[in-house]
């Protein structure tokens, strides 16, 4: 099947989960998300807004329904989907969140997608081995990650499954597990440099 091929009306829903704290939302997360939309060729992305990123610190970290506001005033896109689901579910890691997801909607082909710079610590995530067998993954580069990222010890321990750039728009109907690295155009934002600046008050 190549990449201009339309796909059936009853195809299942492709759709791109981006974690984050979002502390606060940029033009960085809106970015990646439109890149990953048109690569992967997803009918939607889905922010999730953590309630606690179990390896951040609670200082510094506004609220959830602060966090959650600038996420819904950055994604006006009709195909980004601001949610908190995570508070709902219950669930604190990761690989918990998508489970319940994929328990919650059956038909749905999850994409979990990170930027490079979670790449480069995703062995310190709590059951990340069983993340990459739960969804394909999509590492989007960032700026100072690249290298780092892919010399890590996830990206080695996963290089045998990593397919190539130009089957990136199958990726969310590949058996997992499977990953794909996309160097797509990078983005300056970030939260920690927004909130250094103080143009986001806790």
């Amino acid at each position: 099947m190549s990449f201009s091929t339309p796909r059936s009306h009853n195809a299942p829903p492709r759709v791109g989960l981006l974690g984050g704290s979002f502390n606060p939302a940029h033009e960085g997360h809106l970015h990646i998300s439109l890149e990953a939309l048109k690569t992967l060729r997803l009918d939607a992305v889905w922010w999730l807004v953590s309630p606690q990123n179990p390896l951040k610190p609670k200082t510094g970290m506004a609220d959830l329904t602060k966090r959650f506001d600038s996420a819904l005033m950055m994604a006006k896109h009709p195909r980004i989907v601001v949610s908190a689901i995570e508070s709902e579910l219950g669930t604190r890691y990761t690989a918990d969140t998508l489970a319940a997801l994929q328990r919650r909607f059956t038909r749905t082909r999850f994409v979990w997608l990170m930027g490079a710079d979670n790449l480069a610590q995703f062995h310190k995530w709590k059951w990340w081995d069983r993340l990459i067998l739960r969804a394909p993954i999509a590492v989007l580069d960032r700026e100072g990650y690249s290298n780092k990222a892919l010399s890590g010890t996830a990206a080695k321990r996963m290089e045998r499954w990593r397919i190539p750039l130009d089957r990136a728009g199958l990726l969310a109907d590949h058996d997992v597990p499977a990953w794909v690295y996309l160097p797509i155009k990078r983005h300056p934002a970030s939260s920690t440099a927004i909130r250094a600046e103080g143009r986001w008050q806790v």
